[in-house]
């Protein structure tokens, strides 16, 4: 027997959650199915809902977002040892000749739990690992996928912004993780994106495309052209305070572009495992429009760099998690462009 382990959140209210168990039948195969048609029926924003064996309730959980692509949510906080930097949502698609892994954690350790979940579900090779883009939480656990023998795929500009940050992002993980970071790191090589790249799993092809300066300047996404899903990475916050590290008004162009998209779902780098698309991403349009407004509107005013993260307020991120990690870095970094528009 199954059970379902479906976490749902208040919609407007991301920190109020509650996970229920609910029956899944005698198949996995119909638990997934009783799940996913649980979870849109849910009564707030479902978060995850994967299937496990009855009276087992495992710490790591990935959820069939789709047939055969798999998602697993990362938690909302900095990294920390209590976390082993499971900060993002990180994935994997299962093809007839291979499986493409989609982002390898923030640590050796997710990555370890991540690769277990895969083994539950096939025994075909681990052949790709593809990047979305540089930021710790994404790629620190590489290492482990690399000595299953995949090949790791991202970004033309990947390689060149990682080796810019390496020894800081090792520093400080390794310091706020402690032992389960072991074994971390950034890949040895990256086999570059530039425009658009297609990787044929066996049975089903997954496009990826390299994007212009947005998030960061090197961020990729990841379509299911078998299901329509489309791993859109940090490009897609939802919850999870936006972060950027790029250019906010490249990211407010790229998105207006990849809103006119179709795909039947989206999965984001911060937030629940799939959401619509591309209404799930009305929040975050929501906030980088009113932060580049208000910091636009300091400029014109005559605010001093100095003054700006006291003069843009919080109010536009009210019902976003990590606020205080991150709204005042979006302050400075918008005006440090935006001032010389």
């Amino acid at each position: 027997m199954f059970e379902i382990l479906l976490t749902v959140c208040l919609a407007g209210d991301p920190a109020t959650c509650t996970t229920e168990l609910h029956p899944g039948g005698e198949t996995l195969e119909s638990c997934r199915a009783a799940a996913t048609e649980l979870a849109a029926r849910a009564n707030g924003v479902a978060q995850e809902w994967p299937c496990a064996e009855a009276g087992a309730t495992p710490s790591f959980t990935v959820t069939e977002v789709a047939p055969g692509v798999f998602v697993h949510r990362g938690v909302h906080a900095e990294a920390a040892a209590e976390n082993q930097g499971d900060l993002a949502n990180i994935g994997f698609v299962v093809g007839t000749d291979s499986v493409a892994v989609i982002d390898a954690g923030g640590s050796a350790a997710v990555a370890r739990d991540l690769l277990a979940a895969i083994r539950r579900e096939t025994d075909l090779p681990v052949r790709w690992l593809v990047l979305t883009h540089m930021h710790p939480d994404h790629v620190l656990g590489a290492p482990v996928f690399e000595a299953e023998g995949a090949t790791v795929v991202g970004h033309a500009d990947l390689a060149r912004a990682l080796g810019a940050r390496r020894e800081t992002y090792l520093e400080a993980n390794a310091e706020l993780i402690g032992p389960g970071f072991e074994g971390s790191g950034t890949p040895a090589e990256v086999d570059p994106v530039d425009v658009q790249r297609k990787i044929d799993l066996g049975g089903r092809v997954l496009l990826l495309e390299a994007h212009p300066t947005a998030h960061t300047d090197n961020d990729l996404t990841v379509f299911d052209t078998a299901t329509g899903t489309w791993f859109l990475g940090d490009l897609l916050f939802i919850d999870h305070l936006p972060a950027i590290d790029g250019s906010i008004a490249g990211w407010i162009e790229l998105d207006a572009t990849l809103a006119t998209r179709e795909a039947a779902r989206a999965v984001p780098g911060h937030g629940p495992v799939a959401v619509q698309w591309p209404v799930g991403g009305d929040p975050l349009r929501q906030y980088l429009a009113a932060l580049a407004a208000a910091v636009r509107d300091a400029i014109r005013a005559g605010v001093p760099i100095q003054d700006v993260t006291a003069t843009v307020g919080a109010e536009m991120a009210e019902g976003w998690l990590l606020v205080g990690a991150f709204h005042g870095r979006n302050v400075l970094a918008a005006f440090k462009e935006l001032e010389w528009e």
